[in-house]
């Protein structure tokens, strides 16, 4: 099953069962005219700082969370027509947009980068990049993951081929399971799940910091979202609410990362590592921001991980953050 049907397969029923997941946030809920936003998130990341912040009072639209553990199955939800928008690094959101899902990038989020990361088991005697020759590498959470590129990066620096190394693609939580019962050695991760697999006994080998990943993540809408006049203006507000978000979580580190425990069940270690990492802006998408993520797409398209290549400034739509 290629991309393109890999969305249509996924049944409408566990869709809606995952688009469930999320609560609804309003300021005003009664108008049966209201628009409402279906925003897609992943382990419940845009949702945890937004209530947190407070972000969303006195919009004058409903918003509905849906919530995935990995960008793969969120970008088929927003293909299947189960959410109005998707979120992700760079790497997804291409893979995505090369798979046929229509969405364009609305707005680009940044951070440093150390969110992603290598983790190896501390027993496993792999000490530096030059050592995973050989190796079996899980990679969360499907082809075309921000982790993978920070593994096909780190191996072009060592002078290593991507053929060098066999790699497996695993959802996150299978892949934690797998990795904390030492079936696993080498996983290529991010986020929550890094910090996780640091406590199960991981030892970080590299991260994405210092350039190795561009740091540089999408909010993305659907073609049929963006159609939608409605739906479209409310999404430019909730795009600067999230920016307000955003820097709220820069200047609150302790009461976000108290919100992360609360909500997403995090450990205080775990959730003060999130605190720390997660992006820090919303920003436009201009042509700097594409050109970055250019040179990512090129680079995963060289290997054959990204096919189609995609023109990355053709897949966006800058107007909702003029």
């Amino acid at each position: 099953m290629n991309r393109r049907t890999a969305a249509a397969a996924l049944s409408m029923t566990t869709l809606l069962a995952l688009t469930a997941c999320g609560g609804n946030s309003s300021a005003d809920a009664s108008s049966s005219q209201q628009v409402t936003l279906t925003i897609g998130d992943q382990a419940k990341t845009l949702q945890t700082m937004v209530a947190a912040a407070d972000a969303l009072k006195g919009a004058k639209y409903k918003v509905k969370w849906a919530e995935f553990e990995g960008a793969a199955p969120l970008y088929q939800a927003v293909q299947a027509g189960a959410a109005d928008t998707g979120y992700s690094a760079d790497l997804p959101a291409l893979q995505a947009i090369s798979g046929g899902v229509k969405v364009k990038n609305v707005a680009a989020l940044k951070n440093d980068g150390r969110h992603v990361g290598l983790v190896v088991r501390k027993d496993s005697g792999i000490n530096s990049v030059k050592d995973l020759k050989g190796q079996r590498v899980v990679v969360s959470s499907a082809k075309g993951s921000v982790s993978e590129y920070l593994l096909a990066n780190v191996l072009k620096q060592n002078g290593l081929d991507y053929k060098d190394v066999k790699v497996q693609y695993l959802l996150p939580t299978d892949a934690q399971a797998a990795f904390a019962s030492g079936k696993v050695k080498v996983w290529a991760t991010f986020g929550v799940y890094q910090a996780v697999g640091l406590k199960q006994g991981g030892r970080l080998l590299v991260d994405g910091g210092d350039g190795r990943v561009s740091g540089i993540g999408f909010v993305n809408a659907s073609e049929k979202a963006l159609a939608d006049s409605s739906k479209k203006a409310a999404l430019a507000d909730f795009l600067k609410r999230l920016g307000t978000a955003l820097k709220w979580t820069s200047t609150h580190r302790e009461a976000y990362a108290k919100a992360i425990q609360t909500r997403n069940g995090a450990d205080p270690a775990v959730a003060k590592t999130l605190a720390s990492a997660g992006y820090s802006e919303v920003l436009p998408v201009t042509g700097d921001v594409n050109s970055t993520v250019q040179g990512v797409a090129d680079l995963m398209h060289g290997i054959g991980v990204l096919d189609p290549n995609v023109d990355v400034a053709k897949s966006a739509d800058p107007s909702l953050l003029d």
